[in-house]
C-alpha cells in the first residue's frame, strides 16, 4: 500500500510498524508532526504517547520504558538533543532492553532554530549507530530498522532526519503494523542499570568492543550503495546523496557513486571506491563528518586520491541544493559553472518585513507595557518563542536557549549591572527549563523582575499542550497546573496574574514589580 506523506508522518507510521509500544517527546520544528501523527493514528492500539515537560524527562521516560520490555522512540529537534545528552550518552553504556530510536531533527540554513548542528556528531560522541535519510521513504524504513538494530546491538539508535526530510511529501510504501507479546516487566540488575563508578568502567570497554558489530551491521545496510564506473566518484550521505544522483544524470557524467547513509560509515564500500578512483567529492549537509572518515581510510587505501569537500566547494552552514551540488561536480570535472538566474530589477520598492507578533497578541500590549514601567534603558533578557519577535519592539536584549532569560538576567545582575532587569518567558517554556532557573534566581537572591508570557499553549510549535493547559498530547484531560502556584512555591516573593488588555493596570503591576 502507498500513501503521500509528510516524511514526519512517515516517521509516524514506521513507529506502528515496528510496534513502538511508547513514544515521547517535546515539540519543535522540524520535529513536532511526528507525535501529533502518533496521536492521530493511534486508535485503539495501546501505544502511550506523551507530551513530555522536555527533551531530557523525554529521553528518560523512554529509556525506562524500554528496560521494561516496550519498544520506544523519543523525538525533538537537534538543539534538544542539547538537553537530553545527559541520559543520552550513559545510555549507551546501560544499553536497552526493547529497541530505542531517539529521532533527531535537525534544522540546516536555522529555518526555525537558534543555532544550527549536526545530530551525526552526537551519535559520534556517545558511540550509538546513526541512521540519516535520503527521503521519507528511508524515514519511515529506516525507523523500523532502527528498532531491529538497537536490540540487536543492545544500544540506542539515532534517527537523524532534517528540514527537508521531515516537512517534504513523498509517496511512501507501507506495510502493516506489527503486533508482538512481549513480556513488559522491568528486570532488576543493577550491573547493567546503576550507573555506578564500578559499572561503567567493564561496561566503557564493552561499548567500545561493540563497534566492531555497529560497523558490520551497517556495512550491510540496504541504503548503502556502491556503483563502480570512471576513476572520478562521489560520495554523498542523507538528502544530499538525491542531489548528486540528480546532478550526475543532469550532467550525463559516468563517475563512480557511493551513497552512505549511517554513521559509522561502511568502511569497506569507500575502500573499494578509493581503490577505483583518483579523485572523488564527498557531499554532506553540515559538518565533515563523513568527510574525516573518507580522509582516514585513503590514508590507508589510496593515499594519492585527491579529496574534495568542505574546504573546496561546500560550507558548514546552511542547506544543500541541487544546484549547489551540480556546480560542485561541475567544477571537480572542469565543466561550465551555472550562475544563479537574476530576478528581473523592477522599479518596485517593497518595504521590509520582519518577523513579527500576530496582530491582537497580548504580548504585544505586555512588551508595551513592560517597556513603558521599566524605560527604554532596562535590560530585557527574553527566551525562545513567538515572543521573541518582540526583538523590534526594544524589549528583547538576549536569546540563547530553552529556559535561559532567567538565568542570564541573574547572571548579568551578579555581573554586576545596576539598571532595572525584566526578563521574560513563555508559559510551556518556563514548565521546560525555567523552573530551575527561578529557584537558582530566589536561593541566590537576584533581584530581577521575571515575566511569564501565558498562551495557554505551546504556541510558537503548532499549539500542543503542555502541564499547564490540563490537557495531555491525546486531549486527555490531566491535572491543570498553576504557574502561579509553581512560583510561589519555588520561593518568588511578589507573584501577580494580569490581563494585558487591561493597559494601565499591567503598566502599574510591573511598576510594582520592579
Amino acid at each position: 500500500m502507498r500513501e503521500y506523506l509528510l516524511g514526519n508522518v512517515a516517521i509516524a507510521k514506521g513507529l506502528f510498524e515496528a510496534d513502538a509500544g511508547l513514544v515521547a517527546g517535546y515539540p519543535g520544528t522540524p520535529s513536532s508532526e511526528i507525535i501529533e501523527s502518533v496521536v492521530h493514528l493511534k486508535g485503539k492500539n495501546p501505544i502511550h504517547v506523551e507530551w513530555s515537560v522536555n527533551e531530557k524527562v523525554a529521553m528518560e521516560v523512554a529509556i525506562g520504558a524500554s528496560w521494561t520490555g516496550t519498544r520506544s522512540a523519543v523525538t525533538m529537534k537537534h538543539v534538544g538533543l542539547n538537553v537530553a545528552a545527559d541520559p543520552f550518552m550513559t545510555l549507551a553504556y546501560l544499553g536497552v532492553g526493547a529497541g530505542l530510536v531517539v529521532i533527531s531533527a535537525d534544522d540546516p540554513f536555522c529555518h526555525s532554530s537558534q543555532n544550527e548542528q549536526d545530530s551525526r556528531r552526537y551519535a559520534q560522541f556517545a558511540s550509538v549507530p546513526c541512521l540519516d535519510p535520503a527521503d521519507p521513504q528511508e524515514a519511515k524504513e529506516m525507523t523500523v530498522f532502527g528498532f531491529d538494530l538497537s536490540e540487536r546491538l543492545d544500544l540506542p539508535v539515532l534517527l537523524r532526519s532534517t528540514t527537508r526530510i521531515s516537512h517534504a511529501r513523498a509517496d511512501v510504501e507501507l506495510r502493516e503494523a506489527s503486533q508482538s507479546q512481549r513480556k513488559r516487566e522491568f528486570v532488576k540488575n543493577p550491573a547493567r542499570r546503576v550507573a555506578l563508578p564500578i559499572h561503567v568502567r567493564p561496561l566503557h570497554s564493552k561499548l567500545i568492543k561493540k563497534q566492531k558489530a555497529v560497523m558490520e551491521a551497517l556495512e550491510d545496510s540496504p541504503w548503502n550503495r556502491l556503483e563502480l564506473r570512471g576513476e572520478h566518484g562521489v560520495i554523498a550521505s542523507g538528502i544530499a546523496s538525491l542531489y548528486a544522483e540528480e546532478a550526475m544524470k543532469d550532467l550525463e557524467l559516468n563517475l563512480s557513486f557511493l551513497k552512505i547513509v549511517t554513521v559509522p560509515a561502511p568502511f569497506e564500500l569507500i575502500r573499494k571506491l578509493l581503490r577505483q578512483v583518483n579523485k572523488v567529492l564527498v557531499v554532506e549537509e553540515l559538518e565533515p563528518i563523513l568527510e574525516e572518515q573518507v580522509e582516514r581510510i585513503a590514508l590507508k587505501v589510496n593515499p594519492e586520491v585527491e579529496i574534495l569537500g568542505k574546504d573546496d566547494y561546500f560550507r558548514k552552514e546552511g542547506e544543500l541544493d541541487l544546484f549547489t551540488v551540480r556546480n560542485a561536480i561541475s567544477a571537480m570535472e572542469e565543466l561550465p559553472i551555472k550562475s544563479y538566474q537574476q530576478i528581473p530589477e523592477t522599479d518596485i520598492n517593497l518595504p521590509p518585513r520582519p518577523p513579527a507578533l500576530c496582530p491582537g497578541c497580548s504580548h504585544r500590549a505586555t512588551y508595551f507595557a513592560m517597556i513603558k514601567a521599566f524605560g527604554k534603558d532596562a535590560i530585557f533578557p527574553s527566551d525562545i518563542g513567538c515572543y521573541t519577535m518582540a526583538v523590534n519592539m526594544g524589549t528583547v536584549d538576549t536569546c540563547l536557549c530553552m529556559g535561559a532569560s532567567i538565568t542570564l538576567a541573574t547572571g548579568i545582575r551578579f555581573g554586576g549591572e545596576t539598571r532595572d532587569i525584566c526578563c521574560s518567558l513563555g508559559d510551556s517554556t518556563f514548565l521546560h527549563g525555567g523552573l530551575t532557573g527561578l529557584l537558582n534566581a530566589v536561593y541566590n537572591k537576584a533581584h530581577i523582575t521575571i515575566t511569564i508570557l501565558d498562551n495557554g499553549t505551546t504556541a510558537m510549535t503548532g499549539h500542543q499542550p503542555h502541564p499547564g493547559t490540563g490537557l495531555m498530547a491525546t486531549g486527555e484531560q490531566t491535572t491543570q497546573i498553576s504557574l502561579e502556584a509553581i512560583s510561589k512555591a519555588l520561593g518568588a516573593g511578589f507573584v501577580q496574574t494580569i490581563n494585558p488588555y487591561d493597559f494601565q493596570e499591567t503598566v502599574e503591576m510591573f511598576k510594582r514589580a520592579k
